[in-house]
């Protein structure tokens, strides 16, 4: 539906969220790891949770800027598997799928988590709360993480869920960076697109 409109659209269509993606998070999110870690080269993002579309974004977009990642969900949870072939095949980076969350944390850099329940999805809550309760980012799941990790949320979180107080409170939270780089990327956005459209003028006083 996004990329329809795109295409009938005389003006630029900027996908804000839909079910599948979620670029303009991503963007966001790589503005502030660029921050924290300086440059992607070498990095490792493991994304733990619910292959949904900030999962399907953030493959995308470390592919684009070179960066390992690696995804723990449980099965019949995956990314798509379009977007994830996608992402193989426009980065020469390491893009692994595993079940086990501990596998996928190891040795990353950076560690990410969503919501189990986006919307759309609240009748299955009682399934999807007891299926990813070993998925949640805690104090024993970080300890597999390389000691100078990051951890990232799109927020809002469900604290007690997908990630505990411990985590999202603690040293290695980068949660309201992430949060306030949404505002700074999103202008960013908006500039580029704006100058295709019109030329920016300068106002001056006299």
């Amino acid at each position: 539906m996004m990329l329809e409109l795109a295409k009938n659209s005389t003006v630029p269509v900027i996908n804000g969220l839909d079910d599948l993606e979620h670029p303009c998070q991503i963007i966001a999110d790589l503005l502030t790891i660029k921050e924290k870690k300086k440059d992607f080269n070498k990095l490792k993002l493991a994304y733990v949770g619910d292959g949904n579309n900030v999962c399907n974004s953030l493959l995308l977009g470390a592919a684009i800027v070179g960066m390992d990642i690696s995804v723990g969900c449980p099965n019949g949870y995956e990314p798509n598997k379009e977007i994830l072939e996608k992402a193989k095949n426009i980065t020469k980076s390491e893009i692994k799928i595993f079940e086990n969350p501990f596998d996928a944390v190891k040795n990353a850099d950076i560690i990410y988590t969503d919501v189990w329940i986006s919307m759309g999805d609240e009748s299955e809550k009682e399934k999807r709360e007891k299926t990813f309760l070993p998925y949640q980012v805690n104090k024993k799941l970080i300890e597999n993480a390389k000691k100078d990790c990051i951890v990232m949320h799109c927020l809002p979180a469900h604290r007690g869920m997908e990630i505990t107080d411990e985590v999202v409170d603690g040293e290695h939270s980068i949660v309201f960076d992430q949060a306030e780089n949404r505002l700074h990327a999103q202008k960013a956005v908006m500039v580029k697109l704006m100058k295709n459209v019109w030329p920016v003028r300068t106002f001056r006083k006299d």
